[in-house]
């Protein structure tokens, strides 16, 4: 495991926002399905997204992409695969395999083994598996554990009225529409429970729209008609990552000097983690959005040791991601910041609040850790501190950006951040971050 060691920084100055993993994922998908070529420019290429990239090739989707530009090429199946040669690898990433195991379903005969890193064959898909045989489709966990390996048994999706639970992820959701439009005949799908991470079916949506395709639905998004229709060939240009902005956004405000410009925002297409300007508005963050530009402004708060932040309640039940954001921002607010609605984080690619919990204590935060969230209260004086990211790349910026307000902290866990933000490291030292790899000894 690769540690950096972080001194306290003060960083300023300006950063284009990295491209959305979720539109990524979303486009290369859907342009798989497309008769025809498709284009996709502003595309991250970082690990999630590729293995995306690597099992639509491997159900037949031919794509050519250069990380230089990065647009991508793709010329798809018209919603008809032939079985994969081999295993499809989903690596790290919950929204590939999600996606593909609907996906494999389409597949004309044969079988689709989906499998993944450690982390992924720990993560429940029995929501997914359980709506797939209503509809016609064999699927099955092959330790019988509800987590990968799975087997998906091809011959097409039949069609008609299925449940799904959307309390554990709206991936599930996606998968089902994206490839649903290919089924015999139409398809209803009914939400059973509460729908987390709304925002996400949303850009799924969106992204089908951009390739012809609309699906109707009830206005609290829990009933959908998908009728039979076809992608079209596109062209699809991938906006920047909220996601990520609202890391870079927390460093300019914990850790920057006299301003920090994110751009290259794009504010068009639904993305929920934009949410992190009102929250950092009524954290009392100093903080410009320019929508019509794409850039958001923000500026430091005081170097002194004070807590200049606000404190309070905060539902992310539909922007999970933003848990280690507003996480790290807690470190500074005088009253203490309760998160809720996010028991759905447990089964990231971490327990992602268990393992925040555990690290803000070492930095001499008062924790409370219950099922669906936290509550932060802040120390009149941040300790330093070994932190561990647990292979998480939202858990290893986050914390890299608390450290900064540290004299000296170390964070493991630096080969993480290829899943979404390859340049997260140079980016930050390019703003006048003071990190270095962790020597081998002091």
């Amino acid at each position: 495991m690769v540690s950096i060691q972080v001194k306290k920084s003060r960083i300023s100055g300006t950063v284009r926002c990295p491209s959305s993993k979720s539109y990524t994922h979303r486009a290369l998908a859907i342009a798989s399905l497309a008769a025809g070529e498709s284009t996709i420019t502003n595309a991250l290429l970082a690990r999630d997204t590729l293995a995306t990239l690597a099992c639509c090739r491997a159900l037949g989707a031919a794509i050519e992409g250069r990380r230089e530009g990065r647009a991508v090429q793709v010329r798809g199946r018209h919603g008809s695969f032939e079985p994969p040669e081999n295993v499809l690898n989903c690596e790290n990433s919950g929204t590939t395999i999600r996606i593909m195991t609907a996906m494999a379903g389409l597949v004309k005969k044969g079988h689709t083994v989906l499998t993944g890193d450690e982390s992924l064959r720990r993560r429940p898909m029995q929501p997914i598996l359980d709506a797939l045989g209503p509809l016609g489709v064999e699927a099955y966990s092959t330790r019988e554990n509800g987590a990968p390996p799975l087997v998906v048994r091809g011959g097409g999706i039949k069609g008609g009225m299925t449940l799904i639970d959307g309390s554990v992820s709206s991936q599930f959701i996606s998968g089902l529409l994206i490839a649903g439009i290919y089924a015999n005949s139409e398809i209803t799908l009914k939400i059973k429970g509460d729908l987390v991470s709304k925002p996400y079916v949303k850009a799924t949506l969106a992204t089908m729209a951009s390739f012809g395709v609309k699906v109707d639905h009830d206005p609290g998004m829990l009933e959908y008609r998908i009728r039979n229709a076809q992608y079209r060939p596109s062209r699809f240009d991938v906006p920047s990552d909220f996601s990520t902005a609202a890391l870079i956004l927390s460093a300019g405000v914990l850790a920057g000097g006299d301003r920090l410009k994110v751009k290259g925002l794009n504010f068009d297409l639904p993305q929920g983690d934009s949410q992190i300007i009102e929250i950092m508005e009524r954290m009392g963050c100093a903080i410009k959005a320019d929508r019509a530009k794409g850039e958001v402004v923000v500026h430091g708060i005081d170097a002194g040791e004070g807590l200049p932040l606000e404190g309070g309640d905060f539902d992310l039940a539909d922007t999970p991601d933003l848990l280690p954001v507003v996480s790290i921002l807690a470190l500074k607010a005088k009253g203490r910041v309760k998160i809720t609605g996010v028991a759905h984080a447990r089964v990231k690619e971490t327990d992602r609040v268990a393992n925040i919990a555990r690290e803000l204590a070492k930095l001499g935060a008062g924790v409370e850790e219950f099922q669906d969230g936290l509550t932060i209260s802040a120390p009149k004086k941040l300790k330093n501190a070994s932190l561990e990211a647990y292979n998480d790349h939202r858990l290893f910026m986050a914390f890299t950006i608390a450290g900064m307000m540290t004299e000296k902290s170390i964070v493991a866990g630096a080969e993480s951040v290829d899943v979404s933000y390859p340049n997260f490291v140079p980016d930050m030292k390019a703003l006048g971050a003071r990190l270095a790899p962790m020597p081998d000894r002091e």
